[in-house]
């Protein structure tokens, strides 16, 4: 026999401390997967991807050097 419950008192559950604990556990894990991702990002980066600053001409260095 099925029990009728009235809209008002029906009721999923609660949250508790078990679904707190394990929303937390997911998004440290999905951190340190992210953490551990840049990591390996910033390793693989070729040198031709790394900006550098060019030298001044030679004729330049030259110039300052002799005043």
């Amino acid at each position: 026999m099925t029990k009728i419950v009235p809209e008002d008192k029906a009721r999923q559950g609660h949250w508790g401390w078990h679904a707190l604990r394990i929303l937390i556990a997911g998004l440290l894990l999905a951190f340190i997967a992210w953490g551990a991702v840049e990591i390996y990002g910033e390793l693989i980066k070729s040198p031709t991807t790394q900006q550098t600053v060019p030298a001044a001409p030679p004729a330049a260095q030259k110039s300052t050097q002799g005043s």
